[in-house]
């Protein structure tokens, strides 16, 4: 993110110890909510298309408890135990608690903590470099919808439209705004993006006649055309693609997964956008450089 979109809305100066506080505080705030999400969302979608089927069969909608982001309130999966304010503190209660709940003793798993502390790392790194200002505040917005997207997908192999949507848009709206990348370039982007995927989702398809990847994937990048403009796409597909191969064979040798067994690509879409967001400008300008020797 250029440095004179920041300062175009900024209320108060980067490089400073009050906004790399705040931006750390408020992210593992923030990261204790998107632990809800992440757990949360698919299971209301779950829940939610099975209303959809019973309408459409006709048949009796299955019943369930009142189940959403706010409702039950957060409690021990195993035991059920209501957990208190001051065991919900984010990373420090982890700590304390030495990663076990306090009325049973089940472990807590690390994944909790190391979702806040990546939340507030971002999110400082964002206030320290950009100062508090409303493109900050958008790019927060960006990072939370990315880690939701990425561990989502990592769990489930889906990408809800909720939240792709909302990225795409957003991007769009940042542009408008006047943020780093033109509202021509980021349309074209959303676009491009879009139906690189879809028309390779097509071809892949009608020559082994199977599907490589969601339709989900098409909108990520999709979104990331709208962010990063269309110029950037091919460094995201790029980069996505070799850290895709990378694990991908890495997951075949040590886990030895079988092979042909799905691996969800829109982690490695958010590191290919994430990678192009901040580097790609340097990487093209060194493949350029490269094709001109």
């Amino acid at each position: 993110m250029p440095e004179q979109f920041a300062e175009l809305y900024s209320f108060y100066p980067a490089y400073s110890g009050m906004t790399l506080a705040f931006g750390l505080v408020l992210g593992l705030v923030v990261g204790s909510f998107l632990n809800v999400v992440i757990g949360r969302l698919p299971v209301m979608m779950q829940r939610q298309w099975q209303r959809e089927c019973a309408a459409v069969n006709e048949a009796p909608e299955p019943e369930h408890p009142t189940f959403n982001i706010s409702t039950p309130g957060s409690h021990c999966p195993k035991c059920k135990h209501a957990i208190k304010w001051y065991d919900n503190i984010p990373v420090i209660s982890w700590i304390l608690l030495r990663a076990k709940c306090r009325n049973c003793k089940a472990p807590i798993s690390m994944r909790y903590p190391a979702i806040e502390i990546l939340t507030g790392v971002t999110f400082a790194c964002l206030a320290w470099f950009f100062g508090a200002s409303w493109p900050t505040l958008f790019y927060m917005v960006f990072a939370a919808l990315l880690i939701v997207m990425f561990f989502i997908d990592y769990d489930h192999m889906l990408l809800p439209d909720q939240l792709t949507y909302f990225t795409l848009w957003l991007g769009l709206f940042v542009a408008w705004l006047g943020g780093p990348v033109t509202l021509p370039d980021a349309v074209i982007g959303a676009i491009a993006g879009y139906l690189s995927l879809w028309s390779i989702f097509w071809a892949f398809k009608l020559i082994t006649g199977k599907e490589g990847m969601g339709y989900g994937d098409f909108k990520l990048l999709a979104a990331f055309g709208a962010w990063a403009g269309y110029q950037m796409l091919p460094v995201i597909v790029l980069a996505a693609a070799f850290s895709g191969a990378v694990i991908g064979i890495t997951l075949q040798l040590v886990k030895r997964k079988e092979q042909g067994q799905p691996i969800p690509f829109g982690p490695f879409l958010i590191c290919g956008g994430v990678i192009a967001m901040l580097w790609g400008e340097q990487l093209l300008n060194w493949y350029w450089g490269l094709v001109r020797i």
